[in-house]
């Protein structure tokens, strides 16, 4: 058994854990300093010292190196006072360079001896010029990273369509893939403007309960097709995949038509036929769709 002390850094959601000093006491939601790749760093504690298998963190741990001090804490602080003048000297000379490139954020070392910039851009940039001038401004380590469109609305956020925030930024730990599919197991209108995100790209919570809508999907009947029901045949109009009830049009032999739900296990049709065609949905989108794919 090990035990580990579980952190955060700003703007991550997922959690990392580090080796806790011997007899310390970590309280929740406080400040440390540990020991990173990147040097050290300021992170905040998700919860105090566990035990936990070896099998389930990869050796060696980082090690806690202190608790963060007042004197770390008003650094983190001044340190975040800088960043929107920092992000509006570097927008500027952005534009006097004319690179074609967005800022989207900055942020500073825990020791402030480097600034990293975050930016994209749909080609390479040669940002050589710039990196001299946020130097010779800043008197300290310039990096400039470019992110995908995805990694931009985890740094900025944003309020998603389902009125939550976003998940990349507030609880997502690692992107998934996400694929057309997907939406059309759980029955959603394949329009991009209902099933992509402020990032443009399919939402990353399409693939959250995936796995059960992908096998209730292929014991649903296909909407538009034709069913057999006690009452006779029939179109599915709609499908309840929760319930697992489908909503059936049956046209009487005097012409006029009945709209009824019946249970899918009460339904006649070939399933394998109904959902052959969806095997390659992903190759054959349209332009649109193509589009929040990429």
């Amino acid at each position: 058994m090990a035990k580990i002390l579980g952190v955060k850094f700003k703007n991550t959601a997922k959690t990392y854990y580090f080796a806790p000093q011997e007899g310390e006491t970590y309280i929740e939601k406080s400040g440390v300093i540990v020991e990173t790749a990147k040097g050290l760093e300021y992170g905040t504690v998700v919860f105090g010292v566990k035990e936990v298998d070896d099998k389930e963190i990869v050796h060696p741990l980082k090690p806690v190196v202190r608790k963060a001090t007042e004197k770390d804490e008003k650094n983190i602080r001044e340190n975040e006072k800088k960043i929107p003048e920092t992000m509006e000297f570097a927008s500027s000379k952005i534009q006097e360079l004319n690179l074609n490139m967005k800022l989207i954020g900055c942020e500073y070392a825990f020791d402030g001896k480097k600034i990293v910039f975050f930016f994209t851009a749909d080609n390479r940039i040669d940002f050589r010029e710039l990196v001299k001038v946020l130097a010779a401004k800043f008197h300290v380590r310039i990096e400039l990273r470019q992110v995908g469109i995805r990694d931009e609305t985890k740094i900025l956020g944003g309020i998603a369509p389902c009125g939550r925030e976003c998940c990349c930024s507030n609880s997502l730990t690692d992107f998934c893939k996400v694929t057309i599919k997907m939406a059309k197991n759980q029955g959603l209108h394949l329009n991009p403007g209902k099933i992509s995100g402020l990032c443009g790209r399919l939402m990353c919570c399409l693939e959250y309960e995936n796995d059960y809508y992908a096998e209730v999907y292929k014991k649903m009947p296909k909407l538009g097709g034709t069913v057999g029901t006690p009452e006779g045949d029939g179109v599915v109009i709609s499908n309840d995949m929760l319930k697992l009830v489908s909503k059936v049009k049956i046209t009487k032999d005097d012409g006029s038509e009945v709209y009824k739900d019946f249970p899918v296990d009460r339904l006649r049709f070939n399933k394998g036929k109904q959902n052959a065609e969806d095997d390659d949905l992903d190759k054959n989108v349209s332009e649109d769709m193509k589009k929040i794919l990429d």
